[in-house]
């Protein structure tokens, strides 16, 4: 029987082995490569370019003002009625405040030395006053400006005739600081 075991295993073994070679093995297909896009065509009519981006626009720069910015209105003797060159130079002082509303500012009633300490205080204040309502109509927030007087005791000139007594007769305005 052995010999009927080897030659029946030879005969497996010859058919497996024809089975293995005569048949045909299965290709794998080859994934095909990607075939190029095709060529856009030109365009048949004009097309922009695209847009550039927005240049960025800088805020102006906030530049403080100072006390020397401000021009001093001029009054008469013994007046405090505001003259007409001194509505021109509380316009342009309003101007100047409303472009810069955080600013803040004191009104200093002045006087020339003639008078009394007292009458010049009085008509000192009368002044700071007249300029800060004047202010106020032309549209700057009352609370923006304070008024001081001063009378006779701060002179701007320190003659003793008419040219240093009109420069004297004043509501000279000053920026509050911190503002």
């Amino acid at each position: 029987m052995n010999i009927k075991l080897t030659r029946s295993i030879t005969i497996v073994l010859l058919c497996v082995s024809a089975l293995a070679s005569g048949c045909a093995k299965k290709q794998i297909a080859a994934t095909p490569a990607p075939t190029p896009p095709a060529p856009t065509p030109a365009p048949t009519k004009f097309e922009p370019p695209p847009p550039a981006p927005m240049p960025t626009i800088e805020a102006p720069q906030v530049t403080k003002i100072g006390s020397g910015d401000l021009q001093p209105a001029f009054f008469d003797l013994d007046s405090y009625t505001l003259r007409e060159d001194a509505r021109a130079s509380l316009d342009k002082d309003a101007k100047l405040l409303r472009d810069h509303p955080n600013v803040t500012i004191t009104v200093e009633g002045h006087c020339d030395e003639r008078g009394t300490t007292e009458y010049n205080q009085a008509l000192g204040e009368k002044r700071a006053q007249a300029a800060r309502d004047y202010l106020v109509g032309a549209g700057i927030a009352a609370a923006r400006v304070e008024i001081i007087s001063y009378g006779k005791e701060k002179p701007f000139a320190q003659g003793h005739d008419e040219s240093a007594w009109q420069q004297n007769r004043r509501a000279h305005l000053v920026v509050r600081t911190g503002t």
